[in-house]
């Protein structure tokens, strides 16, 4: 939420709740008019209300020529800890004093609608921004304002973008000051009636988390009250100690509340710097509670006693009587005293980067004894240039009640006079359901909309889709994917820019972009149209295209690409890549079988002819060559295990006719049955193959495998066995290469003794 005052120097914006605020208006109005006991004459009225944490206080005032005329002031303490460090902790709690303020001084002034308020906080952060406009003719007012507010926009804009926040849209510009004004080169104190062409102003703008200024707002509401202006404690209480007329001096006012202690300072005509120190007067109460075993507002009670300088008398949880003078009281917590002082003196010259000329000292807290004493040896100042101020007279207030002549009446009366300022209004409207109050100092665009909510439109655009790097024949090629959409804009559902002007109450949606998606190509449309050529296959024409592959392996035209894929078309230029093109094995087909339990392979080549002749695969090819591939035979045991006919087989000659025998040096089974060496070998058949030692055989043998039938044992004949010319038993072995003859005869009258018989 913005703030502005219309001082050169110190700023405040009023707070607008539009619609609420008309609808009060009516509602108070109709009750004026029918109460007679107030005055005839309505003249405009302020009420200020500082929320404390100790306190609540109330001021109510009327304008006049004369100025400001206090009609009648309220407070009320809190009954409960429903504030801390300057933020509101209970909001029924806090809403239900504002109303008894309110309600009080209502009785006096009558009704009372809207209400003028300060803020404070822990989490206090301060931007330094610049601004700059073209002028020409005589500057305005306005102009000088919309000057500064550019520049608060500008200091709005580098919170966003710096990392002191996590979310930068939580925070409210609570207040600002204009350091300096700059017309072409020359530094002015106010460029109202200057005339030129480049002006700029340094701006310092202060933030507090939106969670402090909602946490007001929401206690106000619920006192049927509506924020009329919103300021910094530390601007409000300068307006009053610290006139323009006295800035030029190096000042610090330091407003010690009970949460917290906040720290202006004055330089060269204006204000340079806002402050804050998380420790106030609740660090000496807390001090003396611990002290003497204390209800914390039963010590809080006896630290302003003691400060009025009173003895008092207390007992503690123990039930231990006390009777103390005030000296008895502060001595044993100075420990404490001179720690607030010292954390002010630190945050004063961090600030101001020396100790300043003066500081002054308002707020319930400065009331702690020694506490002036210990700030100006903490600042190595002499004692008297750090003092205790209270607000006896305040130019634009006409008479200030003694009830306000004290430090801690300093604030509101501070808050009174800045809300009496021809200030401006904010401009409520809704981003995307969230509301949100822009100053309105200018024809506002739902741009002034984005900016105060956060929004950085760019970042809402659709990201362009993650696109593809490819290898493509040896050279890196990338694929962009598609475009997101941009951010669209919408004023109370219908289309908008970031031009469109707004009003009060609008309804901005801000839709996010869609983000693009990755490309989906394929092989055939990132490598083009493919040559082809013309081959004779087996007097078969073939239109052979380049092969595809992606990552080394084939691929079809049709297939996705995926990011990193190497892409390669390869063209048919040998036998080899032009059958492979066309279809056919070059290298054969591959049979895998078992080998006595081993996994094994055996390639049945093809013969290829080319143009007629014989081929091998590496042998270029042309335009309408023919080709001839004739395909492998059936694999045979033979093949498989390159056994010769000469380990399979004994050769003989029996009477004088060549036979093959087969040799029992091998034993061939193919899955689990007797084979021969012409056995057909099928993919996945299990071959058993045994050789022996023997290289020979029997006479008997043999003749069983020429399929020798011998005489009938009634024929009278004898056989006689011939191995190599040689007579030979059955037993008698015969070798490779031997002759085995069989001569029978018929039996003569008187067999021979030399021959046998069967």
């Amino acid at each position: 939420m913005p703030i502005q005052e219309n001082n050169p120097s110190n700023n405040t914006i009023p707070s607008g709740d539009a619609v609420a605020a008309k609808k009060t208006h009516k509602r108070h109005t109709a009750h004026t008019h029918r109460s007679a006991g107030f005055r005839k004459e309505r003249k405009e009225r302020l009420f200020a209300l500082d929320i404390g944490t100790r306190s609540v206080i109330g001021i109510v005032a009327e304008k006049e020529a004369a100025g400001l005329k206090i009609v009648a002031t309220e407070r009320q303490e809190h009954t409960t800890r429903a504030m801390l460090d300057g933020q509101i902790h209970d909001v029924p709690q806090v809403a239900a004093i504002i109303k008894k303020v309110k309600d009080a001084l209502a009785k006096k002034t009558g009704p009372l609608q809207h209400a003028a308020v300060a803020a404070a906080g822990r989490a206090l952060y301060t931007m330094t921004a610049e601004a700059e406009i073209e002028t020409g003719g005589i500057i305005t007012p306005d102009q000088e304002r919309s000057l500064d507010f550019a520049g608060v926009q500008a200091a709005q804009t580098s919170l966003a973008a710096s990392n002191t926040i996590e979310d930068p849209t939580t925070y409210y510009c609570v207040g600002y000051s204009t350091i300096k004004y700059i017309l072409d080169g020359v530094q002015l104190k106010t460029l109202v009636g200057q005339r030129g062409k480049i002006a700029k102003a340094t701006v310092i703008a202060t933030f507090l988390p939106r969670q402090v200024i909602d946490s007001m707002q929401s206690a106000l509401h619920e006192a049927r009250l509506d924020m009329r202006a919103l300021t910094l404690e530390p601007i409000a209480a300068i307006s009053v100690l610290i006139p323009p007329t006295m800035r030029h001096l190096n000042l610090v006012l330091v407003d010690i509340g009970a949460g917290t202690s906040d720290v202006a300072i004055t330089k060269n005509g204006s204000v340079i710097a806002y402050g804050m120190v998380p420790l106030a007067g609740d660090e000496i109460t807390e001090a003396i509670s611990q002290k003497y075993l204390l209800d914390f507002n039963i010590a809080e009670q006896i630290k302003r006693d003691a400060a009025e300088g009173q003895n008092v008398q207390f007992s503690d949880i123990l039930g231990t009587n006390y009777d103390l003078s005030p000296k008895e009281i502060f001595e044993p917590i100075l420990p404490s005293i001179k720690n607030l002082a010292d954390a002010i003196a630190k945050q004063i010259i961090e600030l101001n980067g020396a100790a300043p000329q003066a500081v002054l000292l308002v707020g319930g807290g400065s009331l702690t004894p020694h506490l002036p004493k210990f700030v100006a040896e903490a600042l190595s100042m002499p004692e008297n240039r750090v003092a205790v101020r209270s607000p006896d007279t305040i130019d634009g207030i006409q008479l200030i009640p003694p009830e306000l002549r004290s430090p801690d009446a300093v604030t509101p009366l501070g808050i009174l006079k800045v809300a009496s300022l021809n200030t401006l209004h904010f401009l409520s409207v809704y981003v995307n359901e969230e509301e949100y109050s822009l100053f309105n100092f200018r024809d506002l665009m739902v741009s002034d909309a984005l900016l105060n909510a956060g929004i950085n439109l760019k970042k809402l655009n659709g990201h362009p889709g993650l696109g593809l790097m490819l290898s493509v024949n040896g050279e890196r090629r990338f694929v962009p994917g598609s475009l997101g959409t941009f951010a669209h804009l919408y004023l109370d559902g219908k289309d908008a820019t970031l031009d469109t002007p707004i009003k009060q109450g609008n309804h901005i949606t801000v839709k996010a972009g869609e983000n693009g998606t990755a490309p989906s190509i394929t092989l055939a449309e990132i490598l083009g149209a493919a040559p082809e050529y013309t081959l004779f296959i087996n007097e078969q024409q073939k239109h052979l295209q380049p092969q595809f592959l992606i990552n080394g392996r084939s691929a079809e035209s049709t297939q996705l690409l995926s990011d990193g894929d190497i892409v390669e078309s390869k063209e048919p230029k040998s036998v080899g890549e032009a059958l492979l093109a066309a279809g056919y094995s070059p290298t054969g087909r591959k049979i895998k079988y078992l080998l006595n339990g081993n996994h094994a392979q055996y390639t049945i080549s093809p013969d290829i002819l080319l143009n007629d002749a014989p081929a091998t695969l590496s042998m270029p090819v042309h335009e309408n060559d023919r080709l001839e591939y004739i395909a492998p035979p059936e694999a045979k045991l033979s093949d498989i295990l390159n056994i010769s006919e000469l380990e399979a087989f004994l050769v003989i000659y029996f009477n004088k006719v060549e036979y093959k025998i087969p040799s029992s040096t091998l034993q061939l089974e193919v899955n689990g049955h007797k084979a021969s060496l012409g056995t057909i070998i099928e993919e996945g058949s299990s071959v058993s193959y045994i050789r022996s030692e023997r290289k020979s055989t029997t006479v008997s043998e043999a003749l069983l495998a020429v399929g020798f039938q011998p005489p009938a044992a009634t024929s009278r004949v004898t056989v006689t066995l011939l191995v190599n010319s040689s007579v030979a038993e059955f037993t008698s072995p015969i070798k490779n290469g031997d002759t085995l003859d069989v001569v029978i005869k018929p039996i003569e009258k008187e067999p021979l003794a030399s021959h046998s018989n069967l």
